[in-house]
């Protein structure tokens, strides 16, 4: 790479890639994103190298170069682990109610506050359902349980004040997926919804004049205008949520789990942390979260190639 006459690194250069082009055009953008790719690299990019213990026998002492290899041994002890079709069924179980349910919520949350005129009510609404998310999920757990407990929840004292029998909620299986969706939006529903109101923001307000001359109402409006115009992003964010499907909230699940509701709340996150870290088996939990991660990738994937096919842009 060559540059003409200037003084200082602000000459352009004379380049023949039309990559390296590109990146002198927008160098400054490069520059405002290099601490996020910087991120990247160190913290995404690099730990993949430990990936290469899947396929040994990994042990502290040895190292990575230096243990045995076994190939696809660990996967195929995974796959012929009794609990392992228990902890793919609760994993796709919590992820399907993650896509069906958590994920349209913030959608239809901001379609309803972007139609609120009074500002000062909806800033009120908005503070009450962002605050949620900066909370630990230690702390939500344990209102769930101040509203749930057998004992001195307040649901189940409502529900005895009203002549009904108390329902041990956290020690029954029928409802931990119901808790654990309903917690989940609880607490992203507000997040979520802030860049679902960005879109919306930025939806040219002549399309919606152009409705109104057709006659279109609110719903109609909504339907054809507001939808279409924020599809594009409901899609990016959709393709970017499949990848972590499978990753199910660590945290979230670990605090909820209690020995009567195990065979509801094991799923892979957990099962790779009481195998890898509390167990030491390295190499068969790298190997149990390498299986799932391969799901997400494979996720990630086709659903680009099926929103390009239907003329939708996607992540790439």
């Amino acid at each position: 790479m060559k540059t003409t006459a200037g003084a200082g690194w602000l000459a352009k250069p004379v380049v023949k890639s039309r990559s390296l082009q590109t990146i002198w055009r927008y160098r400054y953008l490069y520059l405002l994103g290099l601490p996020g790719i910087v991120y990247f690299i160190f913290f995404k990019y690099v730990p993949m190298y430990g990936i290469l213990i899947a396929f040994q026998d990994y042990t502290p002492i040895k190292g990575v170069l230096e243990s045995d290899w076994v190939g696809l041994e660990h996967f195929r002890r995974l796959f012929d682990d009794p609990d392992f079709s228990i902890i793919f069924r609760n994993t796709l179980i919590i992820s399907l109610l993650h896509v069906l349910v958590q994920f349209p919520a913030p959608i239809l949350l901001a379609l309803l506050l972007n139609e609120v005129r009074w500002q000062a009510y909806k800033r009120s609404i908005q503070t009450m359902i962002y605050f949620p998310h900066f909370l630990s999920w230690v702390i939500v757990v344990s209102i769930t349980y101040l509203m749930t407990s057998s004992e001195y929840g307040l649901i189940n004292k409502a529900i005895e004040a009203l002549g009904g029998e108390r329902i041990s909620f956290l020690l029954e299986n029928k409802y931990f997926y119901g808790i654990v969706t309903v917690q989940g939006i609880w607490k992203d529903i507000g997040w979520g919804t802030i860049i679902y109101l960005a879109a919306i923001a930025g939806v040219n307000p002549s399309l919606y004049e152009a409705a109104r001359l057709d006659g279109a109402g609110h719903f109609a409006q909504i339907r054809h205008v507001t939808i279409p115009s924020i599809m594009p992003t409901i899609i990016i964010l959709f393709i970017l949520g499949l990848g972590s499907a499978m990753e199910v909230n660590f945290e979230q699940l670990w605090l909820m789990q209690n020995p009567l509701v195990m065979k509801v709340a094991e799923v892979f996150d957990t099962y790779v942390y009481k195998t890898g870290i509390r167990s030491g088996e390295y190499s068969y939990s790298t190997a149990a979260g390498l299986f799932k991660s391969v799901i997400g990738v494979v996720l990630v994937v086709a659903a680009n190639r099926i929103a390009n096919k239907k003329g939708h842009e996607g992540i790439w």
